[in-house]
């Protein structure tokens, strides 16, 4: 097996690492998502290289990529950089969370595109009321107000530098040292600039454009570990997803769910299954016509 090789493409505004997994066959390129990197990957990427070229690449703000406004337009230009600079001609392209948004946006501009996978990455947790479902008026108010106390917490603290001790806790890719300190990247300007934007709180409308072959991996159980009663809300969250997506899917034979029994951090918690879903999907979306 060949050792994964780190490069980083600095010939524009934005310099973009990168790590060539490499592999023989159709390429295929994978998107973190919100405050990861590129290491997000490793667990699947040897997975993925019997049969394919696989690449990742950390996003704009993120790891050991430049600093650059999140602007979806833009963003989609990193990948096209990435794809161009290694001739991936044609990638299948595999986004996780936020990386899965990006996904879907790559698919609207290329119409022709050999598909995509979105992992779990249709609506933030933190989104419009109406966007819920199966859970009281009342009820979703007081949740969704914890909600934001949580989320407004961490992004106070993602504009403070790490407390010692801290910084151990991620990889050294994910930091930057700066002079006031040890922070957590993305910063916390990029973090709100990605929290409040309206495809980031609801990307599911977007599919029903879609017209590239596309499998959408949905999560059925909440993330270990969440604070107060935030779990509370989750499965509304889901329920809401599927509400949405499903009558969206159902004329659509070139669009797929699967539901995975695994949480929002399934790329860590079922990497075989994640490497299974992307090549039975690449393999049977070779075999359908075009949409």
């Amino acid at each position: 097996m060949t050792a994964p090789h780190d490069l980083v493409i600095d010939d524009r505004p934005v310099p973009l690492a990168v790590r060539d997994h490499g592999g023989d066959g159709a390429p295929v390129l994978l998107l973190h998502g919100l405050g990861g990197t590129l290491l997000h990957w490793d667990a699947v990427a040897p997975l993925l290289t019997g049969s394919h070229r696989v690449v990742a690449m950390d996003l704009r703000g993120h790891g050991l990529s430049g600093e650059g406004p999140w602007e979806w337009e833009a963003v989609l230009d990193d990948v096209q950089a990435v794809v161009d600079h290694l001739g991936l001609d044609a990638p299948l392209v595999v986004g996780h969370s936020l990386g899965g948004m990006v996904a879907v946006r790559w698919a609207l501009r290329h119409p022709d595109a050999p598909g995509i996978v979105n992992l779990d990455g249709l609506r933030s947790a933190e989104t419009g009321p109406g966007l819920y479902a199966g859970i009281e008026e009342e009820e979703l108010r007081a949740l969704l107000a914890e909600l934001k106390t949580v989320f407004d917490a961490q992004a106070a603290a993602m504009a403070q530098p790490l407390p010692e001790g801290h910084a151990a806790m991620f990889p050294p890719r994910a930091l930057l040292t700066t002079d006031e300190g040890v922070f957590a990247r993305p910063s916390a300007a990029l973090a709100g600039q990605v929290r409040y934007d309206p495809y980031f709180l609801d990307s599911v409308p977007s599919v029903a454009e879609i017209r590239c072959p596309a499998l959408f991996v949905l999560a059925t159980r909440n993330l270990p570990g969440l604070p107060g009663r935030v779990g509370e809300l989750m499965p509304a969250q889901r329920a809401g997803i599927r509400r949405d997506l499903l009558p969206l899917v159902a004329d659509r034979p070139h669009l797929r769910v699967l539901e995975l029994d695994a949480s929002h951090a399934m790329v860590a918690e079922q990497p075989g299954e994640i490497a299974r879903a992307v090549l039975d999907f690449h393999l049977d979306a070779c075999a359908r016509p075009p949409a």
